[in-house]
């Protein structure tokens, strides 16, 4: 009994270890498929009427500031970000499916429901969160800088171009540990509820996609990209403006409420503007998650192979 258990819990660390692998490698294809459209949604967000558009915006940032420092600004902290989300994401993802395997006596992971596996990731979604929460603040203050610092020299102050290491330092400096986690109550409220339906849609269109008594592992490269694109468009469609918000507290260091901030933006700006930037984020979302899936899946399944006999 006592050998079985310990078994058991060499299996589910093996698992844990698993998934952190292929979430971060997830992660690391994600960022280089979708980090200039992220940018753009980034910008569009929180300067929404400095642009007419999103090819007006892709356009201004190519000429002003290049491939490098301006579609892909912010590169090193988004890789953070999505390297740190996703595999602490996925880790806890897949122990969590284990929790709700226990909770609804399903003999295995892979007989878990649709609806099982959405909780799962509703779950995993708070760890997410808390890891996320800093590396994604230095990132959209980067995306973002170009037109802070503009605001600020039409004000008269000076302004300068830093990087990451240096922003870090300046945040520690003026803000402390804090300042880290500005954003995190919309963070947590967008991730939450968001992979709850992120993994639903996309665990429930593999389930649609399978044929006859086929596993949702084996539908093949094109239906798991299907279905990690529908999940990634379930996603933000869902959980949007509060993204629009909490991109806006983080860029301006706002200590402005979510609730307040959302109803200010919808009053003063009108409704559409929780959904600037939509249309590049759901053009990005596709060739984005349908990679992070592609990735997560086939790293996970070649290295279960690889340590078949550990």
């Amino acid at each position: 009994m006592a050998h079985s258990s310990i078994s058991a819990d060499s299996a589910h660390i093996k698992d844990g270890i698993i998934d952190f692998t292929a979430g971060s490698l997830g992660g690391i294809a994600l960022v280089y498929v979708g980090q200039p459209l992220d940018t753009i949604k980034v910008k569009m967000q929180t300067f929404p009427t400095l642009y007419k558009g999103m090819v007006n915006c892709f356009k201004e940032t190519l000429i002003t500031d290049g491939i490098a420092r301006g579609l892909y600004a912010g590169t090193l902290p988004a890789l953070a970000s999505n390297v740190t989300e996703n595999s602490v994401l996925f880790m806890c993802y897949g122990f969590c499916q284990k929790f709700i395997q226990n909770v609804t006596h399903a003999k295995k992971v892979e007989d878990l429901s649709t609806f099982s596996n959405a909780t799962a990731g509703f779950l995993a979604a708070f760890f997410s969160s808390v890891a996320i929460c800093p590396t994604e603040l230095v990132k959209c203050k980067l995306q973002a800088m170009y037109e802070r610092n503009k605001q600020e020299l039409a004000l008269g102050k000076e302004v300068r171009r830093i990087g990451p290491g240096k922003l870090v330092k300046e945040i520690l400096k003026h803000e402390g540990i804090s300042g880290f986690f500005k954003g995190f109550t919309p963070t947590l409220v967008r991730e939450m509820p968001g992979y709850f339906f992120f993994f639903g849609g996309y665990e429930g269109t593999r389930e649609l996609l399978r044929s006859g008594n086929q596993a949702k592992e084996d539908i093949g490269l094109v239906k798991t990209m299907i279905a990690g694109a529908v999940g990634g468009m379930i996603f933000w469609t869902l959980t949007y403006p509060i993204d629009v918000a909490k991109s806006r507290i983080q860029v301006n260091s706002s200590n402005e409420y979510l609730g307040s901030l959302l109803i200010s933006i919808a009053r003063n700006e009108g409704v559409s503007a929780l959904y600037n930037g939509l249309f590049p984020t759901l053009i990005r979302t596709i060739p984005a998650t349908a990679t992070l899936f592609v990735t997560y899946e086939y790293t996970k399944k070649f290295l279960h192979y690889a340590c078949k006999d550990f």
